[in-house]
């Protein structure tokens, strides 16, 4: 089970081609993913045309849907992130170190595009998929 970043559907939505997007499209229906709240709630603030809206959410919500945060994985978040500013890391967005966080308590890989995950792989072991 893997579990795709916003970076990575928005990219994909828009048609742009990346490794990312590439891999992402040869693995659907055949790798098990799994949408978060937050990340279906970032990918759909996005569009701006309503029937593509609608399209995109039917879409992901085919998907198994999982909710990411809750109490203990915002502490557990926030503790992430003064790990990281102990360290002289700031993560420019606190809802990629709650994604992190997830993906690390439950030992899902993440597949992204976003240079933020970065610190959280190398100090907090996050899991990413590789290309």
């Amino acid at each position: 089970m893997i579990l795709v970043d916003s970076s990575v559907w928005i990219d994909y939505f828009n048609g742009k081609k990346t490794s990312k997007t590439d891999w992402l499209d040869s693995v659907l229906g055949i790798k098990p993913i799994i949408i978060g709240d937050l990340i279906l709630a970032e990918v759909l603030q996005g569009f701006q045309d309503e029937k593509d809206f609608k399209t995109a959410k039917r879409l992901l919500l085919n998907f198994p849907f999982m909710d990411m945060v809750g109490q203990e994985l915002a502490i557990k978040s926030a503790k992430n992130y003064r790990i990281l500013r102990k360290k002289g890391i700031t993560v420019r967005k606190t809802i990629d170190v709650m994604i992190g966080t997830f993906c690390i308590n439950h030992q899902i890989p993440l597949l992204h595009d976003d240079r933020d995950f970065d610190p959280l792989e190398i100090y907090l072991k996050l899991k990413t998929v590789k290309i």
